[in-house]
């Protein structure tokens, strides 16, 4: 087998392969590029995408700031090789190995002449190629990473080296439809605002790692137990706040009372009332099994301090639902009855990032993706009542009424659910 030089392509087996469906949009790509010889665009597209590297979960653990290379030897090349994955040709996880993400430019830099004289980019598969090594094949790299990084708008918040805002699933290895899938879709605003694939339940995200991270930056999650709290707490909607459930309560039983929309003042005055009904009672005493227990008394000031504040929640979730009904997320004249989805569209989340980081298995991650999807579906009609309810409840967890990016990604994740033809939301009845 012979050596090609730095403008040709990688050794690799002959462009004259069968019909594949690839995985993922990258496989489709790299597989395309291979079989008409376009190695640039080839080199392109590795150079906007990670490669997983697997590596001894135990070697993860111990420096997680190193990461391992484990060659093997290849017969094709004659050699040892690095074995590389784009994340459609990931295997399930298992507790052991585990997968690293890198950048092409990372593997370019971090080379040395010790190191295999080839980069195996998905080896066995169609879309495989063999990178040599050297050091004008990896200036090569560095110069494609370059045109990437350039080409794309803004870098990813989330380790993702993918665009935001983009709609990305797998073709081969992940549901499209069924219960398993409409469980993944609950978590498709987040998906799609990540640019990560809405239907990896077999998840790796952007490597263990990175995983791990996220979940102990923005959740406290460290262990498996923690891990287990959290998803429980999401799945049984736990997290959204007593205060809008009440207020978006107060509403929905005056809707059904009085048969018709509900004005503001209206709406803010019985509020008032059942929650000062509501102080009063808790200073009651009370018969229990235990005997008879004395309730919390609240002072005056708390209580006029929980009526206002009471009163301001109305005021902003009033005016969220006319921004939302003037940007299409609202019909006209329906209102919000549940912010409920905010946890169930998590929890659907929270189920690939345990995976991920290895705190669950993938059978635990599955039940618990159906598990939120059958309780979204108990708490909502349609997929866009459910993503108004979503987008209501991280505005008020994150946004102030500035209608910032916490509001906009929802806005355009969710135009890009409801009109894109490959959407989920689109193809997956939602009962």
């Amino acid at each position: 087998m012979g050596m090609l030089n730095v403008e040709e392509g990688p050794v690799g087996r002959p462009a004259t392969p069968p019909p594949w469906t690839a995985p993922s949009e990258i496989e489709r790509r790299l597989y395309e590029a291979k079989t008409r010889g376009d190695w640039p665009a080839f080199f392109d597209v590795l150079a906007g995408t990670n490669l997983f590297l697997a590596v001894s979960r135990r070697q993860a653990d111990s420096a997680p700031d190193a990461v391992f290379f484990t060659p093997y030897w290849n017969p094709q090349t004659n050699t040892q090789c690095l074995a590389v994955f784009t994340e459609g040709m990931l295997p399930v996880p298992v507790p052991d190995p585990v997968f690293v993400s890198r950048s092409l430019e990372w593997y370019g830099r971090a080379w040395q002449d010790a190191d295999p004289p080839f980069l195996a980019v998905n080896p066995g598969s169609p879309c495989e190629a063999f990178l040599p090594t050297t050091p004008a094949h990896r200036a090569v790299w560095r110069q494609h990473h370059e045109r990437a990084r350039n080409a794309r708008s803004a870098d990813s918040a989330c380790g993702q080296s993918h665009a935001h805002g983009t709609l990305r699933a797998l073709h081969v290895g992940g549901p499209l439809h069924g219960p398993v899938a409409h469980g993944l879709a609950c978590g498709a605003l987040l998906f799609v605002k990540n640019g990560e694939l809405w239907n990896s339940m077999a998840y790796h995200g952007t490597g263990y790692h990175h995983e791990r991270h996220r979940l102990a930056e923005f959740w406290g999650v460290t262990s498996r137990e923690e891990w287990s709290r959290s998803q429980e707490q999401l799945l049984n909607a736990d997290m959204v706040s007593d205060v809008w459930q009440f207020v978006l309560g107060v509403r929905h039983a005056l809707a059904r009372d009085f048969a018709g929309a509900v004005t503001v003042e209206h709406w803010r005055e019985s509020a008032e009332r059942v929650l000062r009904r509501r102080i009063e009672e808790a200073g009651e005493a009370r018969i229990t099994p235990e005997g008879v227990t004395q309730g919390r008394t609240v002072s005056a000031a708390e209580a006029e301090s929980q009526v206002a504040g009471v009163r301001r929640m109305i005021g902003r979730i009033a005016r969220y639902e006319a921004r939302f009904r003037a940007d299409g997320l609202l019909p006209e004249g329906s209102f919000i009855r549940t912010t409920e989805a905010w946890d169930y569209g998590r929890a659907s989340g929270m189920a690939r990032w345990g995976l991920g980081a290895r705190f669950c298995t993938l059978e635990e991650a599955e039940q618990a993706v159906l598990r939120a999807g059958r309780a979204a579906q108990s708490a909502y009609r349609s997929w866009e009542d459910f993503s108004a309810g979503f987008t209501l409840g991280r505005c008020l967890h994150f946004d102030e009424e500035e209608f910032g990016s916490w509001y906009q990604e929802m806005v355009d994740a969710h135009r890009l659910l409801t009109t894109d033809p490959a959407s989920p939301w689109l193809n997956i009845p939602w009962k």
